[in-house]
């Protein structure tokens, strides 16, 4: 019996120190819609950090993007989210107009990666040119209380124009927002998306479009953390031009209940996997190691600021 006794707790030994050597690890990536670019990429990085994280099990939650995003990883639903560069200024400051009732304090930055285009896009039939023509037109403005939508909400107010200026206004996702356009029931749609946004391309296959300019004294006026831009010509099927608009930079944020080695890990596997983010979507391309603290608007992660130590961007 002692034997036996013996065998068994060498067994339970063994079972006790092993499980933390294997203990599996959760990543929950929270994106966007499925036909914005926050979702490939996100899909991109769940498949980088399944390969290159030991014992770890990824997911990507399609979501309302920004907003949301920032809430749930308060929450702890979530170990690594995209967000708009305002939303997360916003979540940070607790400001109840952009959809937070109280200060998020857990968040915790990554990286910035690439910026996110204004891209204000019209059917050409609809006669829309300028900001001015959306007077008494119909308008997509993206999910309630999006990053797009408090994008919308930006641009308009700076071009002197609010909400019932409008002839209707939709808070749909992008690739709602392009059905209705495609069947003559919406005559413009707002996306902040990288360049490129499948949605847009979807509907300049589809029909005729202008992209509309954003003047650069417009996104002068809403100030930082927007900057004036181009969408370059060609970038859509049909726009043979340079069209000015504005962009805000995206981050990839993180949680103070997420581990610092698994930050570490993440920050480390993203930068040394951009080709993979590249071939998973054009805004990939744009993201650079160099950029990666720039305008962050939250205190970076422990884990990420090792890393950053370790390349040198942080002495």
């Amino acid at each position: 019996m002692g034997k036996i006794r013996m065998v068994a707790l060498a067994a339970l030994c063994a079972v006790g120190f092993s499980v933390p050597a294997s203990a599996q690890q959760f990543v929950n990536i929270l994106t966007g819609g499925t036909s914005g670019v926050y979702y490939p990429l996100g899909v991109a990085l769940s498949k980088i950090y399944g390969d290159k994280i030991p014992n770890v099990r990824t997911s990507v939650q399609a979501t309302k993007a920004s907003v949301e995003n920032l809430v749930l990883l308060q929450q702890g639903r979530g170990e690594i989210a995209f967000a708009l560069g305002d939303s997360v200024k916003s979540a940070w400051a607790g400001d109840a107009e952009a959809g937070f009732k109280a200060k998020l304090d857990k968040l915790r930055g990554i990286a910035a990666i690439y910026p996110n285009y204004i891209q204000l896009v019209a059917t050409k039939e609809s006669g829309i040119k300028t900001l001015a023509d959306l007077k008494g037109k119909s308008l997509s403005v993206g999910a309630p209380k999006s990053g797009t939508e408090l994008n919308s909400r930006a641009i308009l107010t700076a071009a002197g124009l609010t909400y019932k200026d409008l002839g209707k206004v939709e808070y749909l996702p992008f690739a709602e927002s392009v059905d209705l356009m495609k069947n003559r029931q919406l005559d413009a749609t707002l996306q902040s998306a990288g360049l490129g946004v499948a949605s847009i391309r979807d509907l300049s296959a589809s029909m005729e479009i202008n992209v509309v300019s954003i003047p650069k004294e417009t996104v002068e006026k809403v100030g930082a953390p927007f900057i004036a831009t181009t969408i370059p010509a060609n970038t859509y099927k049909g726009q043979s031009e340079d069209v000015p608009t504005a962009a805000v930079v995206n981050f990839l944020v993180s949680h103070s209940g997420v581990s610092d080695d698994l930050a570490y890990q993440m920050t480390k596997d993203l930068f040394e996997s951009l080709p993979e983010l590249a071939s998973a979507h054009s805004a990939g391309r744009e993201i650079k190691l160099e950029n990666a603290l720039k305008g962050m608007p939250i205190p970076l992660h422990p884990g990420a600021e090792r890393y950053y130590k370790e390349k040198g961007l942080i002495k």
